[in-house]
């Protein structure tokens, strides 16, 4: 029940965002969402996710804490296969080359990710891996 009910909350805020252009669902929680589009690693399909993103520059970083699930998040394991994907923020659209962060870039972003966001505190409390930082680079 609670797996349809994600889906179904999930599937309405892309659907608003989409319409939108990003006014209705562009933020969660006084937090910048993006939409990221990601080809799936065993269908080949076009696969989106309403992400919480941070900027960094150039680049874009988004966050694969599942919320705290034991297993990296869908997204990341599809750009793990194919890197190349889509990002619309608000009613914009580019394309991104996706790579996980250095140890360095990590070690100054993390810090910062959790500030911007405590509930990443959390999540990093409740699993055991280390959950990817991961940046989107302009392509």
């Amino acid at each position: 029940m609670q797996r349809l009910l994600t889906r179904a909350f999930i599937g309405a805020h892309l659907a608003l965002y989409r319409a939108t252009g990003g006014r209705i669902g562009g933020q969660l929680g006084g937090m910048r969402v993006l939409l990221l589009t990601t080809r799936g690693r065993k269908s080949g399909q076009p696969r989106t996710a309403p992400l919480v993103y941070f900027e960094d520059g150039e680049r874009l970083v988004v966050i694969g804490s599942n919320g705290g699930a034991p297993g990296d998040p869908l997204w990341w394991r599809n750009l793990q296969q194919t890197p190349e994907a889509t990002v619309q923020i608000g009613p914009d659209t580019r394309r991104v080359r996706a790579r996980i962060a250095s140890p360095d870039e990590r070690s100054r972003l993390w810090p910062r990710v959790k500030q911007e966001n405590p509930a990443y505190a959390g999540y990093e409390r409740k699993t055991s891996r280390e959950i990817p930082v991961v940046l989107l680079e302009p392509r």
